[in-house]
């Protein structure tokens, strides 16, 4: 066993949880004072702990039998309405005994790694929750693009919700390899994945019909310009990874660029959205919806 740390200032904490949200083997602690974090994951190999540290820094060691502490067990499956149940679980046997359990359900397998989006947090299983919405509001053949994929969730979702062409994005190359993996795993290998940053993107000019953007307020604002010309007219446009204190700034600089979201959920500190381009809102009257 190897353990990789890192410290960290406070105002980070945010990226960092969701970062490895899911992994059973982070740890946060929260030094004397309160502004400066340790980082700590176990990794069960060294090339585990050498790749972590190529990618955030820090340093890792070999730990001690007596050092090594269990940690928590992985989240509870999620089940999202009646179409599906999320699960860290990857043995086929596992999977076999849950599809059992819950006949009905597309079940999902996303093991936790290094990549953000196993479901178990606030903005994925709310953006989940939007996505089988905007499908069944949908007849089939539509498209959608999934933006900061992380580990493929959101765009593995959409494929089995019938989307006919798949898009996902990550500026992550681990992320992208990662979904990759858990697309074939799901048995989704259609999903294009590729390597990208949303702010240097140039979208298809047909758009797609149903955008998700699961990043952070401060790349959302940046990027409001270029999600607008990804969505189709007409499009559904889920948005998460907004904190609730910059939640304001954010829907106020999507509205410079013809964006609304006439629907705004808070989970704790999180908010996630649906909406689309303000036109077709308020022809259709969703722009005066509560």
């Amino acid at each position: 066993m190897y353990l990789w740390s890192k410290l960290s200032s406070a105002r980070w904490h945010d990226a960092w949880d969701e970062r490895f949200s899911g992994n059973p083997n982070f740890v946060v602690e929260y030094l004397k004072g309160g502004k400066s974090l340790r980082l700590k994951l176990y990794c069960d190999k060294e090339k585990d702990a050498r790749a972590v540290v190529a990618r955030f820094g820090g340093t890792y060691r070999k730990v001690a039998g007596g050092e090594w502490r269990k940690p928590a067990a992985p989240p509870r499956p999620l089940k999202v309405r009646d179409a599906f149940l999320v699960t860290a679980e990857h043995s086929r046997a596992g999977l076999a005994a849950l599809r059992k359990a819950h006949p009905g359900r597309d079940v999902i397998s996303i093991p936790p790694e290094m990549a953000f989006g196993t479901g178990d947090h606030a903005t994925t299983a709310t953006c989940m929750r939007l996505l089988v919405d905007a499908a069944r509001s949908r007849a089939g053949g539509w498209t959608c693009a999934d933006l900061g994929t992380g580990t493929g969730l959101l765009a593995i979702a959409a494929a089995k919700l019938g989307a006919a062409e798949v898009f996902a994005c990550d500026f992550d190359p681990f992320a992208v390899r990662a979904a990759a993996r858990n697309a074939r795993r799901n048995g989704e290998p259609g999903i294009t994945v590729r390597e990208q940053d949303v702010l240097q993107w140039s979208p298809p000019a047909r758009g797609y019909d149903v955008v998700a953007a699961n990043l952070f307020s401060t790349v959302l604002i940046e990027a409001w310009p270029v999600i607008a010309k990804s969505l189709a007219p007409g499009g559904d446009l889920i948005v998460s990874g907004i904190l609730a204190d910059q939640a304001w700034e954010c829907f106020t600089a999507a509205a410079a660029s013809g964006l609304g979201f006439p629907r705004v959920i808070r989970k704790g500190k999180w908010v996630t959205a649906r909406g689309g381009h303000m036109n077709d809102l308020i022809a259709s009257g969703a722009a005066d919806a509560d």
